[in-house]
């Protein structure tokens, strides 16, 4: 086979991903708030656009003031297509300007908010906590004086993690130092004895013993029960333990209340609290009977392209040929940015739209009329690609007459009924979570059972998809339910 070079043309279709479209898909996913952010960023780089002052009432031409040195044509804020000479332009330019020409008189206008009053700023008003390793550190100061215990209590104390245990071995501690092991392990037992007690701790069991000598607590049953057989503790076999340490149910109720008021995560409580502050995106109120939404445009800026610098580019095209092509560029990326700001609102508006229209009886009625909804469901009721309804729905809250909700928590897949409906999974982990909640302490439910349960009520579900649900609830087996119902009714 003769292998040689040749030109070889081919006619073929292919999607290419064009900058505008790549910026309109790049602010579907966006928050208000980093929606802000891109805003700024745009303005700040393109001077074709501008803030429209909400304070500003819209006069008309003969009754705006020219502004000091500048010309009285470029004064004029809001001076329309028609009060300049437009340069002469191409077919191609004349079709843009003409497809764009709703955004060059109105561009993006949320509705008008409110200022807000001054207030000082978030950065003055928040203060930063004491962190475990510093609180350890502190104690660590004052307690080691020689530098060879301050580098070894050193690297103990950050080597422990938010719970507050070790992550690294006292071996590799003690070697890293370059100390003997007895020296290290001297140390960080006086580091267990810090507040919060139990932190530098191996295991559980060397943290619950720390906190039993630091607390001074004398139970020796309870001693033995984290010394020999946690293990049976977390599976709440307390006849087992009964058994083995020759006590009667009552007393053992009464050493494993004094082990669970000792704390299995002590560095826990200096862990700082992430606080998510969730600002809806949509807004659904109640009118009557019907339900309408909006969208969240608080805080948006309202955008407009300048007409000044509109005014530059018909001069720009006889005087500068570069300046009118760097004008032109700027123009279109403004027109383009504008339209992906309407095209992001009415794509999230049509998403919110289904959603609520499909929800409508849980919203008004609870949970028992939640609905299965997908992806690929909505893709095809408003003609856009899944992907694309993916990118809306993520990050996006919607407040509703029944609280506020991710608009993911809308979304889960169907199980099929006895007559031919579908059922939302969310409204079977429901149904299952008040079987277990009204079941007999005594005599708890089993899977078997559960599912023997829901097939009646209508719920196809098999008994392996009722323990996923029942794992994902965080409820316990049936067979630990009754030994914490058995611990709990013994006197």
């Amino acid at each position: 086979m003769i292998m040689k070079q040749r030109l070889d043309q081919r006619q073929v279709q292919k999607l290419i991903l064009a900058p505008a479209l790549q910026q309109a898909i790049k602010l579907l996913p966006l928050t208000n708030l980093e929606l802000i952010e891109v805003i700024d960023e745009e303005l700040s780089d393109n001077p074709i656009l501008e803030i429209e002052e909400e304070t500003l009432a819209r006069k008309p031409e003969s009754e705006v003031e020219p502004e000091a040195g500048a010309e009285p044509a470029a004064a004029a804020p809001d001076a329309g297509p028609s009060d300049m000479e437009d340069p002469p332009s191409s077919a191609e330019d004349r079709e843009f300007e003409s497809y764009f020409q709703e955004y060059i008189d109105d561009g993006f206008r949320p509705l008008p908010q409110e200022r807000p009053a001054e207030v000082p700023s978030l950065e003055n008003t928040l203060a930063s906590g004491t962190t475990l390793w510093d609180h350890l550190s502190w104690q660590a100061n004052l307690t080691f004086t020689e530098p060879a215990e301050q580098d070894v209590a050193e690297r103990i104390i950050g080597n422990i993690n938010e719970d507050g245990y070790l992550t690294q071995t006292p071996e590799e501690i003690a070697q890293a130092a370059g100390v003997p092991f007895e020296t290290e392990e001297a140390i960080r037992a006086k580091i267990r004895g810090f507040d919060p007690i139990g932190c530098g701790s191996l295991n559980l069991k060397e943290c619950l013993l720390a906190q039993m000598d630091q607390l001074l607590i004398k139970d020796e049953v309870a001693r033995t029960i984290i010394q020999d057989h946690l293990p049976l503790l977390e599976k709440s076999d307390y006849a087992q333990l009964s058994r083995l340490l020759g006590c009667p149910m009552a007393s053992i109720k009464i050493h494993i209340e004094i082990i669970k008021r000792l704390d299995p995560s002590p560095g826990s409580k200096y862990t700082k609290d992430r606080t998510s502050y969730v600002v809806p995106d949509i807004i659904v109120t109640k009118d009557g009977d019907e339900l309408k939404i909006s969208l969240n445009d608080e805080g948006l800026p309202r955008l407009r392209v300048n007409a000044y610098y509109r005014t530059l580019l018909a001069r720009a095209f006889k005087e500068n040929p570069d300046a009118y092509r760097y004008l032109k560029d700027k123009m279109k990326k403004a027109l383009w940015f504008l339209r992906s700001l309407d095209q992001r609102d009415q794509t999230i508006f049509k998403v919110a739209r289904y959603i609520v229209d499909k929800q409508a009886e849980y919203l008004e009625k609870g949970m028992d009329f939640i609905k299965p909804l997908t992806l690929m469901e909505i893709a095809q009721e408003i003609g856009v690609h899944e992907s694309t309804v993916g990118r809306v729905v993520a990050n996006k809250y919607m407040l509703t007459p029944r609280g506020v909700y991710p608009l993911k928590y809308f979304f889960h897949k169907a199980l099929a009924g006895d007559f031919g409906e579908d059922v939302s999974s969310l409204r079977v982990k429901e149904r299952l979570k008040r079987l277990v909640e009204a079941e007999d302490p005594a005599h708890p439910l089993s899977d078997i059972e559960i599912e023997e349960v829901l097939a009646r009520e209508n719920f196809k579900i098999a008994r392996r998809t009722v323990a996923k649900y029942r794992k994902q609830l965080k409820i316990l087996p049936s067979h630990i339910r009754k030994r914490k119902s058995v611990m709990e009714g013994t006197s």
